[in-house]
């Protein structure tokens, strides 16, 4: 374990090129993201940028950037720390989430064809198997990238524009149900595949409500357990 709590192996690599800083930035939101860094974790800039291989300045103008994306909390005299969402913030984040969810799933209904079904259930059979190796960070990877592929076999670009500004977020916030959901979050989107196949506009947009819906409320649970 090191010294800042992040497990070994948990650091990425920082590619090349690019302004260092936004490297640093990238790597440090990955870290956030995934829960590696936990919320409320003090984040001592020495201690990250000797992990990271740099100096502290890129780390210094990386956490400010995460601070004004509301990702970390710097707080006088104290330093920084991970930002710890309030229920209300996850609740706001989570149903703004469903609105754009529910309408990838009509549109993707209305315009995917087959290779686009093919694309979705290999994600489904790759979730599956991630849930049953009990690969929380795989299973999280790929549920992400299943409600990508709808957004994209939706055809709206705005939509997709609009859906990636809070797709680091969804991830933050399904990391921690996402053993507490496991194989019926997969269940569901086996559902969704077959509405979408049928080209059931109606049914995706209620199955991708009730889905999301499940994630918020078990974000909610996971609190009181």
């Amino acid at each position: 374990m090191l010294s800042a709590g992040l497990p070994q192996g948990a650091v990425p690599k920082l590619e090349r090129p690019g302004p260092l800083r936004d490297r640093v930035y990238e790597a440090l939101l990955e870290l956030i993201t995934t829960r590696a860094l936990q919320p409320g974790q003090h984040l001592v800039e020495s201690e990250l940028a000797g992990h990271l291989g740099v100096s502290r300045q890129p780390v210094r103008e990386a956490l400010q950037r995460l601070n004004t994306e509301g990702w970390v909390d710097l707080r006088p005299a104290q330093g920084a720390f991970v930002h710890e969402p309030t229920e209300d913030e996850a609740d706001q984040l989570l149903t703004v989430r469903t609105l754009l969810e529910a309408e990838a799933a009509r549109l993707a209904a209305a315009e995917a064809g087959s290779a686009g079904v093919a694309a979705l259930e290999s994600l489904c059979a790759e979730g599956e198997k991630a849930v049953a190796a009990d690969d929380v960070d795989g299973a999280v990877a790929l549920n992400a990238a299943f409600h990508a592929k709808i957004m994209d076999l939706a055809g709206n670009a705005v939509l997709a524009e609009l859906a990636a500004q809070v797709d680091r977020r969804v991830r933050w916030y399904y990391t921690p149900v996402a053993r507490q959901r496991g194989h019926q979050s997969w269940i569901e989107h086996r559902e969704l595949i077959a509405a979408i196949t049928a080209r059931d506009e109606q049914l995706a947009t209620r199955l991708m409500r009730e889905h999301t819906e499940h994630t918020r409320r078990s974000y909610h649970e996971r609190a009181k357990s």
